[in-house]
């Protein structure tokens, strides 16, 4: 072994914290993701970030943008996980930054996993997934005692080395009362053709939210048999979740939040 090798390996390390940073609104960020980001010496985070939360980092970290968006991917999962190994060995407290919650389809677990059998020190710091905030946004309970006491969160866009199709959607449409689909939007036509071969009526209620939480914030709401036209008609497209269930019906009822900044 080399001396630098060797000198690598025995060298201290720092701690890595995954911090969900919510689907997009600032004051929707946790006290201690916020303080983390105004103290951490390095902070490695992903696309999707919101400028305001961007905002609350320590101008002194090193920051470092490692964020995948369909087809424009600025590191592959393996790089991000061999740079922040590296960071832990040249910072004390490094923040992993994630949109939403990192165990929710944030690959989290995957970094956790890679970053404890490399012998670095992780803590976990929720946050808010967008799978419920971008729903609430839009006056939309993804559940509700009279119309859905059952949700499923599920993935619209499996890892490209699974075989397809990986989710059973049918068994989904005939188990579940609210279904809420992240990044789904490429494969909607795919996935509702599976959840009405699952026993979903054309009358399915279905909203899309775009941006959600944030001020562009922007809905969606139609039926199985109209959604797919009226994405086409507005040129609706990701990021967005997908709502699908009778919660939707709710949307008119519940007046949507103020989306202020925090001051």
């Amino acid at each position: 072994m080399t001396n630098n090798r060797a000198n690598e390996l025995n060298s201290p390390m720092g701690k890595v914290y995954l911090v969900g940073a919510g689907p997009g609104d600032p004051g929707l960020m946790t006290v201690k993701g916020k303080a983390l980001l105004e103290h951490a010496d390095c902070i490695i985070y992903d696309a999707l970030i919101s400028p305001a939360i961007i905002a609350m980092m320590n101008p002194k970290a090193e920051q470092i943008h490692a964020g995948k968006r369909r087809g424009q991917h600025s590191l592959v999962q393996s790089e991000i996980t061999a740079l922040l190994i590296a960071k832990a060995r040249e910072h004390a407290a490094v923040v992993r930054l994630k949109g939403g919650d990192p165990f929710v389809f944030g690959r989290g677990g995957e970094e956790m996993v890679d970053l404890i059998e490399a012998g670095v020190a992780v803590e976990i710091v929720p946050g808010i997934t967008a799978g419920v905030a971008a729903p609430a946004y839009a006056g939309i309970p993804v559940t509700h005692r009279n119309y859905g006491s059952s949700v499923t969160f599920v993935t619209g866009h499996e890892h490209a080395g699974k075989y397809q199709p990986q989710v059973n959607w049918q068994a989904i449409a005939r188990s579940s009362d609210t279904i809420v689909i992240y990044m789904g939007i490429h494969n909607l036509a795919h996935i509702l053709e599976a959840l009405q071969a699952g026993g979903r009526p054309l009358e399915t209620p279905i909203a899309l939210i775009q941006w959600g939480t944030c001020p562009n914030q922007r809905e969606l709401v139609g039926t199985f048999a109209t959604i797919l036209q009226q994405m086409e008609e507005t040129g609706f497209d990701a990021p967005a979740i997908a709502v699908v269930g009778d919660v939707v019906s709710l949307h008119e009822l519940i007046a949507r939040p103020s989306l202020l900044p925090v001051i």
